[in-house]
């Protein structure tokens, strides 16, 4: 068992729902309990009790847990929070047109004129 205060999965903080999703199905009913009550005391997402609940459901019906769980990152592959763009694929800076010009001040009001 782990420490009231540690996550149950290695990382889970930093997941989304997603990732949550696929870790769970290597996860046996001890395991998705635990996990289960970290979230509810933590972030309590709706969406993500209510995989963990499906997913106890389905072990309880007779499935078993899949092998793995974490899909490792492509080896030399972007990393999650990082951008594939670098400066040898990277666009040419631009600026957006200028509107007017600096000695304009805007449009006369009612009957002025401007000189």
């Amino acid at each position: 068992m782990t420490h009231h205060d540690e996550a149950p999965v290695p990382g889970y903080d930093g997941l989304t729902a997603g990732d949550i999703e696929h870790r769970i199905r290597s996860l046996g009913p001890a395991e998705l309990t635990a996990l289960l009550d970290y979230e509810r005391r933590h972030a309590n997402r709706a969406g993500v009790i209510q995989l963990i609940t499906a997913r106890q459901a389905e072990l309880d019906a007779g499935s078993t847990p899949s092998p793995g769980g974490e899909v490792p990152p492509a080896p030399g592959g972007p990393t999650r929070g990082t951008s594939p763009v670098d400066p040898a694929t990277s666009p040419q800076p631009f600026s957006a047109p200028p509107h007017g010009t600096p000695h304009q001040s805007g449009k006369p009001k009612g009957n002025e004129r401007t000189p």
